[in-house]
């Protein structure tokens, strides 16, 4: 089952700030909904635990995310594979940025994971609005964490 995902939306920071932030993933994983742990393996590489369920499948996804592409201060993109219960899945996300007034930065993000194994098949059709609503309450608190840091 593939899920794809997109949008934008802009913030009053300085797209190098936006663009640390976003390639910084001891700032940006705490911000994922269900999150559990995040080991850096190096600079490019980290591990994200994260709680998920859906039906009677519930557990820890562990899923290892690389940063792929970098062009600072306004293009990257993660790629990422792991276990779900019940299967397993590919990642890939990223985002560009475009300065936005004089201090503001529009964030435009697209990304789709693919999950395979007994979790589709058993989910059925609630998989992917749980999906959507989960990658819309990260790009809610990641709008809310760069705004926070205006203060």
């Amino acid at each position: 089952m593939k899920i794809q995902f997109g949008g934008d939306f802009t913030v009053q920071r300085k797209p190098e700030d936006v663009y640390n932030f976003l390639v910084d993933p001891e700032k940006f994983c705490p911000l994922l909904p269900d999150y559990q742990s995040m080991q850096k393996i190096d600079n490019k590489t980290f591990n994200v635990s994260l709680r998920v369920g859906i039906s009677h499948i519930r557990g820890t996804a562990t899923v290892k995310m690389e940063l792929i592409e970098q062009t600072p201060p306004n293009h990257a993109v993660y790629e990422g594979k792991g276990d779900v219960p019940g299967g397993t899945t590919t990642l890939r996300a990223g985002f560009d940025l475009t300065p936005d007034g004089t201090n503001g930065t529009k964030v435009t993000w697209k990304g789709e994971g693919q999950i395979a194994g007994r979790l589709p098949s058993i989910a059925g059709g609630l998989l992917e609005p749980l999906a959507k609503k989960n990658v819309q309450k990260l790009i809610d608190a990641l709008q809310g964490a760069l705004t926070a840091q205006n203060a």
